[in-house]
């Protein structure tokens, strides 16, 4: 039985091509091959769940109920001349 401090997962890979990705990616990390899985597990439960997003991404979401808002085009705006240096 596992404990409870430390529950484990087992995860079935016949070919053992997923335990060598895993341990490469572990390597590159700097991580063992146990913590890169729960950090993949993560990761990948964030995204799903938006508490993953960039800040742009997690305000839309956080405010798309409201609706949207119909904005005019900004004009264009001529750039000036990047100033020279003198040498």
């Amino acid at each position: 039985m596992a404990s409870s401090r430390h529950p484990s997962l087992t995860i079935r890979d016949p070919g053992g091509t997923l335990r060598e990705r895993l341990k490469l990616r572990a390597v590159r990390s700097g991580r063992s091959p146990e913590a890169e899985a729960e950090a993949i597990l993560q990761e990948s439960l964030r995204a799903e769940d938006g508490t993953g997003l960039d800040l742009a991404e997690a305000i839309r979401r956080r405010v798309a109920h409201l609706g949207g808002v119909d904005l005019d085009e900004h004009p264009a705006v001529a750039l000036r001349e990047t100033p020279r240096l003198e040498e």
